[in-house]
């Protein structure tokens, strides 16, 4: 009876009110010293709590809130009937340039709130804009003021005592950011204007105010866009040697970073409180761009990400919190930018089985139903409501199973194995076949490549097909190794760090079917459904193998094979002193 009325209850957001509590009291405050990086597991509710528990409270005055999904252009419903997500996207990989739109259009709506509510005027804007730019010249073509006026001030005067003060007042930083904002309010910029329906209870002289911010918004977003246009040459030339160089990296990030600055800025208790949310920031780093004057995906990430921290360790910046399901987050991007502590790290994994079964059985499964979900599955919020949405369809004609929950929990694992992980797998058999290229190439450095390594001696000759028989021997002997481990390593637990060298991991990291724990430093499937389709694929690889192809597995796993028996969860660890050491090596 429980069991039948569980069956037409729609599926609800489960409050997480610790969890809540702790993001919640980082972002009441108007700045903040450090960012907040909220990482875990994919499918343990982090876009869910986000979107539909928090943000809806961070949006009241006095608060004003910016969400940017780097992977979902608008954001997805709790409650829609999505298919089973997958690891891999279908569509193309998302472009740089998209991605940037996407982030300046959300840090330009939280400047408008801004604007709207008098916390920033014109004033604040070249302010902030001075502190890191040279402005004359660019001021000088915005304003229409002829080239061969605005160098003559560079020459000594005959006369000091007339002529230079009457040139020099005219040509000043502050009078040209005058004409040029005066300039930029008659243009008809809807982004960049105050509408007919804002502002009503203004008076004429708040709304000119308000115009007058605006305007210099637009005049110093077209400002910062001429600087960077004037480095495109340069950017094109560090793209072809593969050099770095910080003030072109900069560039790239000058109009958000503004923007971050004159938001931090003005941000007030109790006035204006401002937040900046985004989600899915591992899709920025792998974005693709084909632009050769445009800096690369990873160059923008880090350097927008470390003006962030910048910001917030030399004035305080806004609440900047920070989401994403990659392990590089947890375990290394920490040490990239070069402090144990550089951000302020919660990192969730869903419920514990216990809490699981208090929120699950009775409203959304029967006692029985939950023993059979939890051996199974596991307690992961994404596909537990995946299978209850299995449930509910159970009496549609479409729908090839019946209510009993071992055939729904079979097909759900089927379909997960079928759209999941296998291309999955195949995507990271490419990636071990390019590092195969990569070591053939010399890319890859020798201590990559030390004495006794599985993966020492990849194909010397650029045969596909060695190379992908090769990956795939690679890619099945570090899966074997793994379930020996029973699905869990300490990657810190060892001071030579062996697996992370291990190119089959890393594919597999870079997939998303393992996922890096920073504490404790574990290394394990994202779920428990794909532990268990990781070994049927293993199976199934097995049973495919021809006789040579067998062999050579065979004499892999014997005389090269992987062994992180060591390495399993409950041997020889240790929470910080292990992290630490490795940090400062």
């Amino acid at each position: 009876m429980a069991a039948a009325a569980a069956a037409g209850r729609p599926w609800r957001v489960i409050p997480r009110p610790v969890l809540e509590t702790v993001l919640h009291n980082h972002a009441l405050r108007p700045r903040v010293p450090q960012p907040l990086l909220f990482h875990g597991p994919r499918g343990v509710g982090k876009s869910t709590l986000l979107l539909h528990r928090l943000l809806p409270r961070w949006s009241e005055q006095p608060h004003a809130a910016a969400f940017v999904d780097f992977l979902h252009p608008t954001p997805i419903s709790a409650s829609a009937n999505a298919a089973p997500w997958s690891l891999l996207a279908t569509d193309p990989a998302p472009s740089l340039p998209d991605l940037r739109r996407r982030l300046e259009s959300a840090l330009e709506g939280l400047a408008r709130a801004a604007v709207l509510r008098g916390a920033v005027g014109s004033k604040d804007v070249l302010a902030a804009l001075s502190r890191s730019h040279g402005l004359r010249t660019a001021l000088s073509r915005l304003a229409g003021v002829p080239a061969s006026r605005s160098s003559a001030t560079s020459v000594p005067a005959r006369s000091p005592t007339a002529s230079v003060p009457a040139r020099s007042s005219t040509t000043s930083v502050p009078a040209l950011w005058a004409r040029a904002v005066l300039a930029s309010a008659r243009g008809d910029d809807v982004t960049f204007r105050i509408g007919e329906g804002e502002a009503l209870n203004c008076s004429m002289e708040e709304r000119a105010y308000m115009q007058e911010a605006m305007a210099a918004l637009r005049v110093a977003k077209e400002v910062l866009g001429m600087q960077e246009g004037w480095r495109k040459e340069a950017v094109r030339e560090m793209n072809r040697t593969g050099r770095f160089s910080r003030s072109l990296a900069n560039s790239a990030t000058d109009w958000p970073c503004l923007l971050l600055d004159v938001l931090s800025g003005a941000a007030e208790e109790d006035f204006f409180q401002p937040k900046l949310v985004l989600n899915n920031v591992d899709v920025l780093r792998k974005a693709v761009c084909e632009d050769e004057t445009m800096v690369p995906a990873a160059m923008y990430h880090d350097s927008f990400i470390w003006r962030v921290i910048a910001l917030g360790a030399n004035e305080q910046c806004l609440p900047v919190i920070i989401s994403t399901s990659d392990g590089y987050y947890s375990s290394e991007a920490f040490v990239d930018f070069g402090f144990p502590n550089i951000f302020i790290s919660r990192e969730t994994f869903g419920w514990t089985p216990q809490e699981a079964k208090l929120h699950m059985v009775s409203e959304f499964f029967s006692e029985q139903e939950w023993k059979v979900v939890d051996e199974v599955l596991g307690p992961n919020p994404r596909q537990l409501s995946e299978i209850y949405m299995l449930k509910q369809k159970a009496n549609s004609p479409e729908v090839l199973h019946d209510k009993n929950i071992e055939e729904i929990i079979d097909t759900y694992l089927a379909h997960l194995q079928v759209s999941v992980v296998n291309p999955a797998m195949e995507e990271a058999l490419r990636i071990l076949q390019k590092f195969a290229s990569d070591v053939r190439d010399g890319k890859v450095p020798e201590n990559k490549l030390s004495f006794g390594a599985p993966w020492r001696h990849p194909p010397r000759d650029d045969n596909p097909n060695l190379s992908s028989k090769w990956a795939k021997i690679q890619l099945m002997d570090f899966v074997q190794s793994f379930v020996n481990t029973e699905f869990g390593v300490n990657y810190l637990a060892d001071d030579s760090l062996e697996i992370l060298d291990d190119p089959a991991a890393v594919a597999m990291i870079e997939v998303g079917l393992l996922y890096q724990q920073r504490e404790p430093s574990f290394m394990r499937p994202i779920t428990r459904g794909i532990q268990r389709c990781l070994a049927r694929w293993l199976v199934q690889q097995r049973l495919q193998l021809n006789f040579q192809e067998s062999i050579l597995y065979r004499w892999q796993r014997l005389i090269r094979g992987r062994s992180y028996r060591h390495l399993m969860k409950e041997v020889g660890y240790k929470l910080f002193q292990r992290r630490y050491s490795y940090v400062n090596k």
